[in-house]
């Protein structure tokens, strides 16, 4: 088999779907044992700097503290959420405190609060 330059390998990619380019990085990351994350920048030391890093903050964790009363309507919510089964969205609630989105931008992060809270869940946003 003839060695594909890098050139070649990417005008690969372009024509694969993201389906096919999802299942593509799946078998990668079985066949070499790797996993396909994004580097972790490292966070700037001080006060000052962190004075910066919670002005600028675009990225925000929804964190489900309790799941209230109406146990079964929060399992619900995180279902629609996260797109999780039954039983892992069950698991995260009886799991509290628990992350239910990390990440997400404030628009999300806020109408997921609101979603969790309607549905009688304790929900912090960080």
């Amino acid at each position: 088999m003839a060695k594909l330059s890098q050139d070649d390998l990417l005008a690969q990619f372009e024509e694969m779907t993201l389906i096919e380019l999802s299942e593509f990085v799946k078998a990668f990351e079985e066949k070499f044992d790797v996993t396909a994350a994004a580097a972790v920048a490292a966070a700037p030391a001080g006060p000052a700097a962190t004075a910066e890093a919670v002005e600028e903050q675009d990225e925000f964790d929804v964190i489900l503290t309790g799941a209230g009363e109406k146990k079964i309507q929060v399992i619900k919510v995180v279902r629609e959420l996260t797109s999780l089964g039954l039983k892992e969205a069950k698991d995260l609630v009886d799991g509290t405190p628990k992350p239910v989105l990390e990440k997400v931008a404030k628009e999300a992060a806020e109408k997921a609060a609101e979603s969790l809270k309607a549905a009688g869940a304790s929900v912090e946003v960080k």
